[in-house]
């Protein structure tokens, strides 16, 4: 890229190169143009944290010890020992530093290595301080620059200790081993070499190797072929959308493919995916639903659980697929990450890149194991699980069954919910077991006669009741007798008028059927009336058995 950005960049010197070195020179006093000396180690002084160095005759010079220090906080050198400083004027007394000293030779080396042909090279380092003129940015080999503000492209405002930063090299001065770098100079060399080679990653549809840059959010910055481009993070892996940071760390080598460029923007797209075999085509031909696979568990989140299945490639497995429990209040209490099971696959979407797989649908329903151990009629003991307005769940150990209301009370207005709490012992009796749609149903009031058993006791059909009116329809109305409440039909009230009748008010009539399996007593005041009248002809035939024919007609002629 060096030789690119050369051809590009400009060859002559120029005077804005020479007011670079202007800022430089113009920077804070230990900037200022010094020497680099051999001294010597005359005093320790740990208290006050420095040491006296003597560079030449009577003249000495104080040397932070923070600067000699190791990292177990011992010292590098002590007294007499000879050590390279580098020495500037700063007052009355001259400084020494045996960091830039050593920072001196480093940039004697690179500025030696880059000989004449130093203008437009780029540098790539972070910003470690900043000073009077602008900032020092260091390069990974130790090697410092100086970057001026009025061609840092930094705003003035903000803090950039840290920042990493691109730019190129414009001015050097041996005898100070400075090395200035200009950011915009950067920007203006550095577009159109970005245009073009962007353009060729796009167009030639290779893969090549890059260096990851930095890592965000939304994606990885890559660097390849000398200009950087963006990784989506939905461009990373097969799977689908992750988290970067997950992935990768600066200085990684990837392998990326070119996707786009976007000229308006200066933004090329890379894919790490792209340069992989699509692991879906070999799902396609390998994989289908009912398989069974072994997978480990790589992420847990609150509606289900995701699984590695390898090749590149993650299934999900919903909360309400790890248990035939219905009762699954968070995944980690059944699964733990890295764990390895078998599931069972139970769907592939390949258009969407989805596939959804199942733990429980490997076990025996427990509906199936339930039904081959107990019969209808059969006395169970089960733990209240839920209570509704209609009645409650009880478990039977993996399934659930309904009492309803109905079937747990011979009183029509009694509640479950009103009588039980989650987690009571109850005894039940199974009343239905319906295979289609695996549903169970459970009875309680068999323990107890039902109120129509109880009245059979003491009538039969024929006999005639006498109770209260409890309910009014538009169909007939209730009346309590003995606790039980008759229904008579709206026909059946004659000779009685129903809107003459209100609640409260006593009625009498016989009884036309008693259906103890049902709980219900129907009568009749209609059938009363009648019973009534053929009593009253019996009883009128009965008194006149001795009366002949002539003895009715005597005194009529």
């Amino acid at each position: 890229m060096n030789q690119e950005l050369e051809f590009l960049g400009s060859q002559s010197e120029s005077k804005e190169f020479q007011d670079y070195m202007q800022e430089y020179m113009q920077t804070e006093e230990v900037e200022q143009k010094g020497a680099l000396r051999e001294g010597v180690i005359v005093s320790i002084n740990g208290q006050e944290g420095y040491a006296m160095v003597s560079v030449g005759g009577k003249t000495e010079g104080r040397l932070p010890l923070s600067e000699i220090g190791d990292a177990q906080g011992g010292l590098l050198f002590g007294m007499n020992d000879t050590i390279q400083v580098y020495v500037s004027q700063k007052g009355e007394r001259p400084s020494v530093s045996y960091k830039r000293a050593l920072a001196f030779v480093k940039n004697q080396e690179k500025i030696q290595a880059l000989g004449a042909d130093f203008k437009d090279k780029v540098v790539d380092g972070r910003v470690t301080r900043e000073n009077k003129g602008g900032y020092i940015v260091v390069d990974n080999e130790g090697v410092e620059y100086f970057l001026s503000k009025t061609q840092s492209s930094l705003k003035r405002d903000a803090k950039h200790i840290g920042k990493h930063i691109k730019a190129c090299i414009t001015a050097i001065d041996p005898e100070n081993a400075s090395i200035s770098i200009s950011r915009k100079r950067f920007f203006d060399v550095y577009s159109k070499y970005q245009h073009e080679q962007s353009q060729k990653l796009v167009e030639s549809g290779a893969i090549y190797t890059g260096v990851v840059k930095s890592v965000t959010s939304f994606g990885v910055f890559v660097e390849v072929e000398g200009v950087e481009g963006l990784v989506h993070y939905t461009e990373i892996t097969h799977r689908g959308s992750t988290n970067p940071a997950r992935h990768f760390k600066e200085g990684d080598v990837v392998q990326v493919k070119a996707l786009s460029y976007d000229e308006k923007k200066k933004r090329l797209l890379l894919s790490i995916k792209a340069a992989t075999e699509d692991p879906w085509e070999e799902i396609q031909t390998k994989l289908k639903v009912g398989y069974a696979i072994k997978v480990v568990v790589s992420n847990i989140e609150n509606y289900g659980v995701f699984v590695d299945i390898g090749n590149d490639i993650e299934g999900f497995l919903h909360i309400s697929e790890i248990s035939w429990n219905k009762d699954v209040k968070h995944p980690s209490d059944y699964l733990e990450l890295n764990q390895e099971i078998d599931v069972k696959i139970i769907e592939i979407d390949s258009k969407n890149r989805r596939l959804r797989v199942s733990l429980k649908q490997l076990s025996d329903k427990p509906f199936n194991e339930f039904v081959s151990k107990h019969r209808v009629g059969e006395v169970i003991e089960g733990k209240v699980a839920t209570l509704t307005d209609f009645g409650a769940f009880v478990n039977l150990g993996g399934v659930d069954g309904l009492l309803h209301n109905k079937d747990a009370f011979w009183e029509q207005d009694q509640k479950c919910k009103d009588h039980f709490k989650v987690g009571d012992v109850v005894k039940t009796k199974i009343l239905k077991i319906d295979k289609d749609s695996e549903k169970i149903s459970l009875e309680m009031k068999y323990s107890q006669p039902s109120p129509t058993e109880t009245f059979s006791q003491k009538h039969r059909v024929g006999d005639v009741i006498e109770g209260k009116i409890v309910g009014m329809k538009d169909f007939g109305i209730f009346v309590n007798v003995e606790g039980v409440d008759v229904f008579i039909k709206a026909e059946d009230l004659y000779p009685l008028k129903k809107e003459e009748l209100k609640m409260g008010d006593m009625v009498a009539s016989a009884v036309v059927a008693i259906e103890k399996s049902n709980n219900r007593v129907r009568a009749s005041v209609r059938r009363l009336e009648r019973k009534r009248e053929q009593d009253r002809l019996h009883t009128f035939n009965a008194g006149d058995t001795k009366m002949t024919l002539g003895d009715k007609l005597s005194g009529k002629f």
